[in-house]
């Protein structure tokens, strides 16, 4: 499972580079760890080879590369380059991995890759996170020193003429990516793809802010733990970690990109836009878009667009009413709770929304007149209560039916254990032997007695009695329904009306 990052470097002190491969650092600061007598320590275990250097060591050549072609005098300039390959912990314990193996493939990798510039490649058998992880650190000066042969992944005269400068470019990184992967097949060890990126992409800045983040977290939460009180949060998350899940939270449930940036805005105030082919987000509080590559894979336009189709085709498709509308959103009052610009443009779009929905619903039903409008919500609120009413009398009617074919049933087929009661020499021990059936008959002659049946209904009849009922409330809930349902529409387009005009009073006072 070798993995490969690439790191830009603007620092000149091309010592300094050396020195932290070679010397233990403070995991934070980055500042080099003295021993007692204020001497820098070694690391306990790496290995060190140069490459392309001639008699100088790294920094001396990579500094006479400089002056030899004029290059790298700006401060803003790219002075080197760092590659990392981390290989597998499992590849140690299971495919005999060692630090001398794990350093030959890597100094095979940086001959094969970057030939003609100067370069240290050093292993360590671990990484920050002590996971047991052997890397190998490629560094190279930007530089190249002297022609090389141009080979296929080679496009542009910079990728190999002598005096040109190193370039990181998308191509590169996925020739190195597919050189990783042979590499690793070649020497039978782990590995993963690298040419389908990562869902959730975490960059060396952000891995470090977790860090630091679940650092501080764990000394507050000790010092609420010493003083009696629990945690509130034991895991750190960073900005994108926090936006990760509200995009993802949303993305599972969305059906169309509209209805992707309309949940995005509603639940979390996150606006997101698309431009160039690319998506970015802008959670609530910044001010400048967070681009999805920053992200990860994951929520790029293609993987977000390819998510909405999936859920527009797995979900079923509900009929989509004409007339339905939805209700007016107070927005001053909203603003009030310090939503952002983003939320008020997503709110002003929304009731612009509702208002067209609710003209367009009042007009089909000619009931723009109030007086109209108002008799026809009456209508409708009469033929709801009635029809609601008759539903409940259908229903407490089918429900003792139901009870009264249940008590035929059980005296039906319980009558003649009775009369054997009867008849028994031993009743006392019948009765306990029958107890669930005689005390069924029971409770069916005391629920006749109590309602004056002497003369018991026949089951037919019973169920088709039933069914007359259930026939009769289905036709009378749909009556309820359809009424109920126009009720709501046209109470919510009077509301949405009243609303408007109350928003656009002060609006007229202040032009």
């Amino acid at each position: 499972m070798a993995t490969l990052k690439h790191i830009a470097s603007k620092n000149s002190d091309y010592a300094a580079i050396e020195a932290y491969l070679v010397y233990q650092h403070d995991a934070f600061t980055g500042k080099q760890l003295l021993d007692e007598q204020g001497r820098p320590k070694l690391r306990e275990s790496y290995i060190l080879d140069t490459l392309e250097c001639g008699d100088f060591s790294f920094a001396m050549a990579c500094l006479l590369a400089n002056r030899k072609y004029g290059k790298n005098t700006q401060h803003g300039d790219i002075k080197s380059h760092q590659y990392i390959i981390s290989f597998d912990p499992r590849d140690a314990a299971d495919n005999g991995l060692t630090m001398e193996k794990a350093q030959a493939l890597g100094l095979k990798f940086c001959e094969e890759n970057f030939p003609g510039h100067p370069a240290i490649v050093c292993t360590h058998p671990d990484g920050h996170n002590h996971s047991g992880n052997i890397h190998v650190h490629i560094v190279i000066g930007s530089i190249r020193t002297r022609e090389v042969e141009r080979k296929p992944y080679m496009q542009k005269p910079r990728d190999w003429l002598e005096s040109m400068k190193h370039s990181s470019t998308a191509q590169t990184m996925r020739h190195l990516r597919v050189e990783v992967m042979e590499m690793c097949e070649g020497a039978g060890l782990y590995q993963i793809d690298l040419l389908n990126g990562s869902k959730e992409r975490v960059s060396e800045a952000e891995y470090w802010a977790r860090r630091r983040g679940q650092l501080k977290l764990d000394r507050e939460n000790a010092a609420l733990t010493a003083a009696g009180q629990p945690p509130r949060q034991k895991k750190f998350e960073t900005v994108k970690d926090t936006l990760r899940k509200q995009i993802s939270s949303v993305l599972h449930r969305a059906t169309s990109f509209e209805d992707f940036s309309d949940k995005l805005m509603q639940q979390y105030s996150i606006t997101v836009k698309e431009s160039r082919g690319q998506l970015s987000y802008l959670p609530s509080g910044r001010t400048r878009f967070i681009r999805a590559k920053h992200l990860g894979d994951k929520f790029d336009k293609s993987a977000v667009f390819a998510t909405l189709q999936a859920n527009a085709e797995r979900k079923p498709k509900a009929q989509f009413k004409q007339d339905t509308i939805g209700k007016l959103i107070d927005i001053q009052s909203r603003m009030t709770e310090g939503k952002g610009i983003g939320y008020k443009r997503w709110l002003t779009k929304h009731n612009l929304k509702v208002m067209a929905q609710t003209v367009k619903l009042l007009q089909e039903k000619d009931l723009t007149d109030e007086d109209a409008l108002n008799q026809r919500i009456a209508e409708l609120e009469t033929k709801y209560h009635d029809s609601l009413a008759v539903v409940k009398d259908l229903e407490g009617r089918m429900k003792a039916n139901k009870e009264l074919r249940y008590h035929v049933a059980a005296y039906t087929s319980t009558k003649n254990i009775a009369q054997q009661l009867k008849a028994a020499k031993q009743p006392t021990a019948f009765e306990e032997q029958h107890r669930a059936e005689l005390t069924a008959y029971r409770a069916a002659t005391a629920y006749f007695k109590a309602n004056d049946l002497t003369k018991l209904p026949s089951p037919k009849k019973l169920e088709a009695e039933h069914a007359q009922l259930a026939s009769e409330k289905a036709k009378f809930y749909e009556q309820y329904k359809e009424a109920k349902e126009e009720l709501l529409k046209l109470k919510t387009a009077k509301q949405n009306v009243a609303s408007f005009f109350r928003e656009e009073e002060p609006a007229q006072h202040e032009r």
